[in-house]
């Protein structure tokens, strides 16, 4: 049995500070911590939030997510040192970036890749230049250096050993100018998931991420908009459709068996969109369950 401990990342840098750095709190608030047994790591504050596009990358906030970054893997690192399962509580979804960053100094590892978008923006094509609509792309080395190569280690993880499923935005991304997927990248749409079903859909997927490329294991990325907009409607960007609450602790509990999975995050989700709280003691009981039916708790 793996002894988990949260991260708290409570980073809004590539978004915008309209409620997502709440939660940690919310996820906490709701038992999180007690339902899995897990301890408490610490908190990682990002710094002062700049709304002023940068010039030079096009992107919001490049030297403060480079930065956080850099302390965020330091964290990650410390608990993968433990011999604990890392979980960290986001912010927005530039905190995969220090997630990645940890496993990339020890290493070749994969990505599970669980988003409603696709998330491969360059910032020409991103119209507020937030790295929350381009962390997947610069994790795979496309984008700014100061972001798609930290500590001179870019690529994070390579297109081959990324999964991306159960994203839903083919549409709004062309329209948009965002860069196609690479080929290498093995892309489950929501579709195809529901074409599969979940549970075959979490197989294929933890298959290709075991198999011949990264043995040391992969990273399981959450935002919470993966998720039906008519069950999770507490997020900033909202898109028709999405994996119910059942099909997504299935697909977390296929990629949490086998030992394959390091760590795990939780990005997107927005407390003030969620007045009673209703909706994070859902995400709470699921991620519980999704562990406990693993032997992780």
């Amino acid at each position: 049995m793996r002894n988990l401990a949260i991260i708290e990342a409570p980073s809004v840098l590539g978004l915008r500070p309209t409620g997502v750095e709440e939660l940690p709190e919310a996820l906490l608030g709701a038992g999180l911590a007690e339902g899995l047994g897990a301890v408490r790591a610490g908190r990682v504050e990002p710094p002062a939030y700049d709304p002023e596009r940068d010039a030079e990358t096009g992107v919001l906030n490049p030297d403060g997510i480079a930065g956080y970054s850099v302390a965020l893997a330091d964290a990650v690192g410390g608990v993968l040192d433990d011999g604990r399962f890392p979980l960290v509580l986001g912010g927005d979804c530039s905190v995969l970036l220090g997630n990645l960053l940890a496993l990339r100094r020890r290493g070749r590892h994969g990505l599970l890749f669980l988003d409603g978008h696709t998330d491969f923006y360059q910032p020409p094509a991103e119209p507020a230049g937030q790295v929350a609509s381009m962390e997947l792309a610069l994790a795979t080395g496309r984008g700014p250096r100061l972001l798609a190569d930290l500590e001179g280690r870019g690529p994070l993880v390579r297109d081959e050993d990324v999964v991306a499923l159960g994203f839903r935005d083919a549409e709004e991304s062309a329209a948009y100018g965002m860069q196609p997927l690479p080929p290498a990248l093995h892309a489950l749409e929501l579709d195809t998931v529901r074409a599969l079903g979940a549970g075959e859909a979490a197989r294929r997927a933890v298959g290709l991420l075991t198999g011949d490329g990264a043995g040391g294991g992969y990273w399981i990325h959450l935002d919470a908009d993966v998720l039906d907009d008519a069950v999770m409607p507490a997020v900033d960007y909202r898109l028709p459709g999405g994996l119910s609450w059942q099909e997504l602790e299935t697909v977390l509990r296929g990629a949490l068996s086998g030992g394959g999975a390091v760590g795990l995050d939780v990005a997107i989700f927005n407390p003030r969109l969620d007045p009673g709280g209703a909706i994070a003691q859902r995400l709470s009981d699921c991620l519980v369950r999704a562990f406990d039916r693993n032997g992780q708790g």
